[in-house]
């Protein structure tokens, strides 16, 4: 099976799209929300959940190469997007851990992508 590390990065976002979909409560949490900003939060956990769980199912099971590059190109993307959404509504501890998370999973799916297009080209 081609694209090896990418499939295991998507099988791993798809875990964190159950649990975002199971425990959307663990959004709020870990920024470290308001009461009254609680329930929006928990509404872009569960649409997180969704995403990656749509995103990964392309990582995972793209018979082409291109579908999985595709979809790793977009989680990263996602990652990125996340960052700037999330870091600019928290206060700084908060902050550093929020873009140490996405900007973390980011880079380790960028990795496995760079890895396995290097190897697809031998």
């Amino acid at each position: 099976m081609s694209y090896r590390l990418s499939r295991m990065m998507s099988t791993a976002t798809a875990g964190y799209g159950v649990f975002a979909l199971v425990n959307p409560a663990h959004l709020p949490d870990a920024l470290q929300a308001d009461k009254e900003d609680r329930p929006g939060l928990e509404l872009l956990a569960e649409t997180y959940g969704v995403r990656d769980l749509a995103i990964s199912a392309l990582g995972i099971f793209g018979r082409s190469p291109r579908t999985v590059r595709a979809a790793m190109l977009l989680r990263i993307a996602m990652d990125l997007g996340d960052a700037a959404l999330l870091s600019t509504k928290t206060d700084d501890e908060v902050r550093q851990k929020v873009l140490a998370v996405t900007l973390g999973w980011a880079g380790l799916n960028a990795l496995a992508l760079v890895v396995d297009s290097l190897r697809a080209e031998d």
